[in-house]
């Protein structure tokens, strides 16, 4: 205690949980009164910091009214007069020196401040902060929780972050603090509470896919249980196969916590720092850029801020699927034609039908997209999740830098015996963009490295040319065998 904290998170990971049980011990240890309260409210004051002031003052009074404590730890009624600027800092001074034990504050949703009411609540913490050493009454303690590092802050609220101010309001803090995601193993404990509870077991594979699918975010954690369990209706032991349907569903039905995510992608900041990654492109390397990067880190996009690469699958296979969506109501063809005969999924017609759709809508959709750096690869992954997503699945990797986008499509179908088997088809995206080499060598050298690591004897190469002096439209979309490195034969399209 006695310093001043940042705590951030991206959303529903488990902040305000976290916080409101630390409040309630601290608080039960007898010597000090520690509150959690929501700054959400005064996200309609803007710039008005008179205006902000007086939400939170009120949050306050309303979360210590509801905590059940006795008269003497509540704030003063009425808070003291005093102009704007100064009436939060002093209201806090106030219930300082009344109080008979320290207090704590925990400031949830502090994003929600803005402008002139971020700094200016920001500026009253400092000062008040350093006024304690002169024996003013001032919290003993404060963590502002929210998504973003305080830098990020700074930088929403005008300030430069490179820049050291010592009278700014940003110095206070003693450390930043951010909650991390689950590991395997606490996934493994999280869900074998729920077996000691009900007996109902999750399979080792099961736990398994769960982690591998959100790299532990702890809302996709509890959403894909929740799934299997309560709207699956799932009785028995839970399986990896529970565990695939249950992220469909989720990713289907775009949950609360999935559109937050996916209404980021088209900011500006966002879209500068997902566009390299999902294109395979080098990113910028400005202090802006850097800033980005933190920034979309904060809000749980990202997996780290050195290799740019998206936080889990399920978001990955989100963010292509919400950024294909205005490709996809193009795509007229019947998913069920393209099923065989012998129930198996027709690929060399799929590509075929991606040549025509290529040339009759490719121009336009490439125009329209938002994300124009990585239009080629939302737009043949826009075709490709028509197509199979009704009876298969897409794994989809990417990263910036990579210069390439790896696909592989499962498709489970029925052997002459009866046997459940699965087809996997692999495909590697390569763009030839405007002064560069063909990338046809190193396309098939990174498919050959692909398919040896998926163990398959063949697969698709398909490069898009972007030149202006590429041959026109029209003329393009021919197909051609080639060997890799490894001499396997593979088919490679160019588009």
């Amino acid at each position: 205690m006695d310093r001043y904290f940042v705590l951030h998170a991206p959303r529903q990971t488990g902040k305000t949980t976290a916080l409101r049980t630390l409040a309630s011990e601290l608080t039960a240890e007898g010597d000090i009164a520690a509150l959690l309260f929501s700054c959400e409210r005064a996200k309609a004051a803007g710039d008005d910091y008179a205006a902000a002031e007086s939400i939170l003052l009120k949050s306050l009074r309303e979360a210590a009214a509801r905590s059940g404590w006795p008269d003497e730890l509540l704030p003063p009624d009425p808070w003291p007069q005093s102009p704007p600027g100064t009436r939060f800092g002093a209201a806090l001074s106030e219930w300082c020196r009344r109080c008979p034990r320290r207090l704590v504050l925990f400031f949830d949703e502090i994003d929600a401040l803005q402008g002139n009411s971020m700094i200016s609540i920001l500026s009253q913490l400092r000062d008040g902060h350093n006024a304690r050493h002169e024996g003013h009454p001032f919290p003993t303690s404060v963590v502002l929780c929210g998504l973003r590092n305080l830098r990020d802050y700074k930088v929403a609220s005008g300030g430069d972050p490179a820049r050291s101010n010592p009278a700014s309001p940003f110095n206070i803090i003693a450390k930043s603090l951010r909650l991390g995601d689950f590991t395997a193993d606490q996934i493994a404990e999280l869900y074998d509470q729920h077996t000691q509870a009900t007996g109902q077991e999750f399979a080792k594979d099961a736990v398994d896919r769960v982690f591998e699918l959100t790299q532990g975010q702890p809302w996709l954690v509890n959403a894909l249980a929740h799934e299997i369990i309560f709207e699956m209706g799932t009785t028995g032991a839970i399986t990896a196969a529970q565990v695939e349907d249950a992220k469909e569903r989720l990713i289907r039905a775009r949950a609360t916590h999935l559109d937050a995510l996916v209404a980021r992608l088209h900011e500006p900041r966002v879209e500068r720092v997902i566009g390299p990654i999902v294109a395979g492109t080098s990113p910028g390397m400005d202090a802006a850029f850097d800033d980005d990067v933190s920034y979309v880190h904060d809000l749980g996009l990202i997996r780290g801020t050195r290799d740019l690469e998206i936080a889990n699958p399920i978001y990955r296979e989100v963010l292509l699927r919400v950024l294909g969506d205005r490709t996809e109501r193009f795509v007229r063809a019947d998913p069920r034609s393209f099923v065989l005969p012998d129930g198996r999924f027709d690929l060399g017609r799929l590509l075929k039908e991606f040549v025509v759709f290529w040339r009759e809508h490719g121009e336009v959709l490439i125009r329209q997209e938002g994300y124009h750096e990585a239009a080629c690869q939302i737009i043949l992954m826009a075709f490709l999740h028509r197509l199979v997503n009704g009876g298969g699945h897409l794994d989809r990797e990417y990263a910036a830098g990579t210069k390439r986008l790896d696909v592989l499509i499962r498709w489970p179908y029925t052997g002459p015996e009866g046997e459940r088997l699965m087809q996997r088809e692999a495909m590697e995206l390569k763009v030839w963009r405007p002064g560069e080499a063909d990338p046809l060598g190193d396309g098939l050298a990174q498919l050959d490295r692909y398919l040896d690591r998926l163990s398959l004897p063949t697969g698709v190469l398909v490069v898009f040319d972007r030149r202006p002096e590429a041959p026109p439209w029209k003329e393009r979309g021919g197909f051609e065998q080639a060997a890799t490195p490894s001499g396997r034969r593979v088919t490679v399209l160019r588009v």
